[in-house]
């Protein structure tokens, strides 16, 4: 596996795959890979001729700077888990060689709702720094297909959108949400949990299964106050959001009528680590 650090050398490296009009998959990350991460590389070199990951921890995302200096990094470990899944290319930049001069980048684009609520609403600049970093990566790697998780379903959703408005030519690649045993969503965040918390964890994915038992059974705005008690039942919880949405468009649902289209999402505070959980609904 090739491990490459600056945006020249990265170029150079994939021009020749280019030119062959080869298949080029690419997973984004921020590293702490788990087997979520791996998924994607698996499904990438199944459906493409080379697979490329990055591993950037993008401050620009971050609305917390507690939260960046708290995320967890590995790269070393990270590139040893890459090499031994049959990853072609690792691009692990700085932030100097992403951001030069500290020189602010910037991208306008109108979103609709679609980064304003959940996500959008509890972590102002979210999404902006998101878009940002993925349009750059983009740019960088010209993949033919990138792969992303739906546990960050609203995620998934803007950078769809951004690549349909900027017109890239790149396939936007959904996955399933890669579970624990327990059903705790993988994520690099759960290396954060204490023993006792990650004991309870599972309580999120247990509430949105039965969300998604009961389904029309219950009004939506019921069901949704139900949730979010279940989840604080124990006092580790608590809940920062619960919403029943369009699929689409994320814009909260109050009744069945789209029940084909309907996505349940949360995060959760379980202690100081804050989870992102999502269900899809009649699926």
């Amino acid at each position: 596996m090739k491990q490459i650090t600056t945006i020249k050398e990265a170029k150079q490296w994939l021009k020749s795959y280019q030119k062959k009009s080869l298949k080029i998959g690419f997973v984004p990350t921020m590293g702490a890979l788990h087997e979520g991460h791996l998924r994607l590389i698996s499904q990438s070199r199944a459906e493409n001729d080379i697979t490329i990951c990055s591993i950037f921890v993008n401050p620009i995302q971050f609305n917390n700077p507690e939260d960046l200096a708290k995320y967890p990094r590995n790269v070393a470990q990270d590139a040893r888990l890459l090499k031994n899944s049959g990853c072609d290319m690792l691009f692990s930049p700085t932030v100097e060689e992403m951001y030069p001069g500290d020189k602010q980048e910037n991208l306008e684009m109108d979103f609709g709702m679609l980064d304003k609520v959940m996500e959008g609403k509890f972590r102002p600049g979210h999404f902006k720094g998101v878009v940002i970093v993925v349009r750059k990566l983009f740019n960088i790697i010209a993949p033919t297909h990138a792969y992303f998780g739906k546990k960050d379903y609203q995620q998934l959703m803007v950078i769809r959108r951004m690549n349909e408005l900027l017109g890239h030519k790149v396939k936007i690649v959904a996955c399933e949400t890669v579970r624990e045993d327990d059903g705790l969503a993988m994520s690099s965040r759960n290396l954060r949990l204490t023993i006792g918390e990650r004991q309870v964890a599972r309580r999120i994915f247990e509430v949105l299964c039965k969300v998604r038992e009961k389904g029309t059974k219950t009004p939506v705005w019921e069901l949704r106050e139900w949730a979010i008690k279940k989840i604080q039942e124990d006092s580790s919880f608590r809940v920062e959001y619960f919403e029943i949405a369009d699929r689409e468009t994320l814009m909260p649902v109050e009744s069945w009528g789209h029940k084909n289209q309907v996505v349940a999402l949360t995060a959760v505070f379980l202690g100081d680590v804050r989870l992102i959980d999502n269900v899809e609904l009649f699926s």
